[in-house]
């Protein structure tokens, strides 16, 4: 192909593909009815369902381009009008956030201006506000100076994290690993057991720690186990704390297995994805010995109500996670004199990812911290608010949790587990607000998880409605 060909083809292939770089009004037009569609979306969210069981319809990628309108068309039919609706007050099975529209528009803007936020050589300003983020969680949870940390997708990359740096701290490797003990207890994330087979430790013993009436871990129980571990030959290294059961809402007691932990030498690992942030409330007491683990982890879009896919993992020794995840390459070698641990990509598997920081950094800059913690405590009281009205109904709940996560279920005089069930299903069915289920103790219950910041007493009141309902049709 000589120069005039190459000439001739260039042109016509930039004619197509500077359809990519939309010109201002359509631009304009695209922007104009997303804002239109986000902000009908919100406004329907007081009086929208919890749950849907429409299937979605055909969503497959055709080669003929579809206009904007119809595309967001698509979305809501096909995506927001099936299964949870997470942004909506009436998600209250799993653990809910909500995506505070701060958060949702620190997206938006990170993804329209595309920072590489990994290397700070790349992007100083991205990667400060991810830094910033991390000195801000060091503060509300007490982690010296030196600790460092990291922005993940979530709970589970933020555990996978911490347990590699825990196993190259404790060099779990080869043969050591089938004589290498973990402690938990069975309210554990299950995050946690996936974490340590993706590195490579699924043949460790996992010692499942007895647990008291309120569901918590029982310090004198982990101090036998480990003791007995010891004197039969075995290399207990890391025990797994939660603040903030996903089940039961429970906090272990923090800084007695912190005690342990420090006894034993053990890494001491904090799971703080659902509750940690309930630091900020009245019920600061009850994360005593927090500040003492080896390594934490908190979600953001859990309990900070940012949008779904911002985890956060804090650990104390800087040379241990730097191990685990630090790597040179030489076409990265302009960003190699930058500090290590200024580098996002540093502290963490991935290279390449979302700005994520800014979707927390902007919320917090916008609203300060003030309604953050209202939010808390308002989800806090309508548990309490739930376990008395439901109470009322005849229904028998489990302990008073710590948080905000609590569990029920009707005492039929036969076949309680099956028309629990029922009711579940009916529940299910009936969508109005979206509870979820589990086996605790060996008995079929009810949870609800009261967190999402559009969840207020008039769902509550619309949730008790719905299990009434319900009840009536099965009994």
């Amino acid at each position: 192909m000589d120069t005039q060909e190459i000439i001739k083809t260039l042109d016509r292939l930039t004619e197509q593909s500077s359809k990519l770089d939309v010109g201002s009004e359509e631009r304009t037009a695209m922007m104009s009815a997303s804002i239109e569609y986000a902000d009908s979306f919100i406004a329907g969210l007081k009086t929208v369902h919890g749950f849907s069981q429409k299937e979605p319809g055909d969503l497959s990628i055709h080669k003929q381009n579809k206009p904007w309108g119809e595309l967001l068309k698509l979305y809501q039919d096909n995506v927001a009008e099936t299964g949870i609706n997470a942004a909506s007050g009436t998600h209250l099975g799993y653990i809910p956030g909500g995506g505070v529209l701060a958060g949702a528009l620190g997206d938006f803007i990170a993804a329209v201006t595309n920072p590489f936020a990994g290397v700070y050589y790349a992007s100083p300003g991205a990667a400060t506000i991810e830094n910033e983020v991390i000195n801000w969680l060091k503060i509300v949870f007490s982690f010296p100076d030196t600790s460092v940390g990291n922005l993940t997708s979530g709970g589970s990359v933020s555990n996978l994290i911490a347990f590699a740096a825990a196993r190259d701290k404790h060099g779990i490797k080869n043969d050591l690993i089938t004589r290498s003990v973990v402690y938990m207890s069975e309210q554990v994330h299950h995050s946690a057991q996936k974490a340590l087979r993706i590195i490579g430790l699924e043949d460790v013993i996992i010692r499942y720690v007895p647990i008291d009436t309120q569901h918590r871990i029982r310090p004198d129980e982990l101090d036998a186990l480990i003791i007995r571990d010891y004197a039969d030959g075995l290399t207990p290294f890391m025990v797994i704390g939660t603040a903030g059961t996903t089940d039961t809402g429970a906090i272990d007691p923090l800084d007695a297995i912190a005690d342990i932990a420090q006894k034993h030498r053990l890494w001491y690992h904090i799971d703080g994805a659902y509750g940690g942030f309930f630091i900020l409330t009245s019920r600061k007491a009850a994360f005593r010995g927090i500040e003492r683990a080896d390594s934490l982890i908190v979600d953001p879009h859990k309990s900070l109500f940012m949008p779904y896919g911002v985890g956060a993992v804090l650990i104390k020794d800087p040379d241990a996670m730097l191990h685990s995840n630090y790597y040179t390459a030489h076409y990265m070698q302009d960003a190699i004199a930058d500090e290590l641990i200024q580098s996002p990509a540093n502290l963490s598997p991935e290279l390449t990812r979302h700005f994520r920081g800014l979707r927390v950094w902007l919320p917090l800059q916008y609203h300060g911290i003030e309604p953050f913690i209202a939010c808390l405590e308002e989800k806090l009281l309508l548990t309490v608010y739930f376990r008395q009205r439901i109470t009322a109904l005849g229904f028998e709940v489990g302990p008073e949790p710590d948080l905000s996560v609590s569990y029920f279920r009707y005492p039929f005089d036969t076949d309680t587990d099956r028309r629990n069930k029922q009711l579940m299903d009916a529940i299910h069915h009936d969508g109005d607000v979206f509870l979820s289920s589990s086996v605790i103790g060996g008995k079929f219950v009810i949870r609800i998880a009261i967190l999402a910041f559009r969840t207020r007493r008039d769902t509550i009141d619309r949730a008790l409605s719905m299990i009434e309902r319900c009840l009536k049709e099965i009994i």
